[in-house]
């Protein structure tokens, strides 16, 4: 059999800032990450050219807002590497709001008496609260999902969001990938949690999802699959619904809410941390 091949792309940059450049990384199919004393590398099993695209534009981006002076990008190709053995290496418990803790299993962590802990191996997909986006939805989600909702969480990735949905109270949650590979890591995650009962998964588009009337949809993703989908999530909301929107940076912001609002959104809410943005709609009919 082939050995399985993967893209390598190496980030270096001046000055060296690996926690604000990992961020593109999040918005690509990223299959695993590795920082080195200058460097940032990603792996990747997809790597078109619109995402390299998408990577020299995020940095030239950079670049016109002062944070970096230049950088330097290559890409190879490399075998498989055990990605386990990286992501342990990158990934440490994080504190994300005052009561919810994520942490990998191979990390120890102390719970206080009013906190969440949520225990998330990453594996092949990303979701570990280590990203901006990633914690701008959880905030999200802590501050406006009810008891008893039936949420839908839009290429889930680790299934972070539907596991923090399930601990706070939602009764139903759908897991949906377009990546099927990332199942197994899914319901391991659902089932380290104890939440496995609430939550189900499910491999393919949007469009393929026959259930509609969500409470909540969550979608952390780059924006232009936001706007792609944005006819199927009003589809899937129910009136008087809300979505939590992610994987925007700040700039994305005017062209979101030019779709969302067209299709009868109502603007509810905004989160920012650094460049990142997350946004709560209303289905208003």
């Amino acid at each position: 059999m082939k050995d399985k091949k993967f893209k390598k792309i190496t980030i270096k940059s001046v000055p060296h800032l690996p926690e604000l450049i990992s961020g593109a990384s999040y918005l690509l199919d990223c299959n695993g990450i590795e920082e080195t004393q200058d460097e940032l590398i990603f792996y990747l099993n997809n790597f078109k050219e619109e995402d390299e695209l998408f990577l020299k534009n995020f940095l030239s981006g950079l670049i016109k807002e002062n944070l970096l002076e230049n950088f330097l990008l290559n890409v190879d190709e490399v075998d498989e590497k055990n990605w386990n053995e990286e992501w342990e290496k990158f990934i440490k418990p994080i504190k994300v709001t005052e009561r919810i803790v994520i942490k990998p299993s191979f990390a120890d962590y102390t719970a206080n008496r009013d906190e969440i802990v949520l225990t998330i191996d990453p594996k092949m997909s990303f979701g570990t609260g280590h990203h901006q986006t990633t914690r701008l939805m959880i905030r999200l989600i802590e501050k406006y999902i009810k008891t008893g909702d039936k949420v839908l969480d839009v290429g889930t990735g680790s299934g972070i969001l539907a596991v923090i949905s399930a601990k706070l109270g939602a009764s139903e949650t759908i897991a949906l990938d377009i990546d099927e590979d990332v199942k197994d890591n899914v319901i391991e995650n659902l089932r380290m949690n104890n939440v496995l009962e609430k939550c189900r998964f499910f491999a393919g588009t949007i469009e393929n999802l026959m259930e509609n009337d969500f409470d909540v949809v969550l979608a952390n993703i780059q924006k232009n699959v936001l706007i792609e989908i944005a006819n199927q999530i009003k589809i899937k909301t129910k009136i008087g619904g809300i979505i939590i929107l992610s994987g925007l940076l700040s700039e994305d912001g005017n062209d979101i809410e030019n779709v969302y609002s067209s299709l009868n959104f109502a603007f509810v809410d905004k989160m920012q941390e650094d460049e990142w943005i997350g946004i709560v709609y209303k289905n208003s009919g």
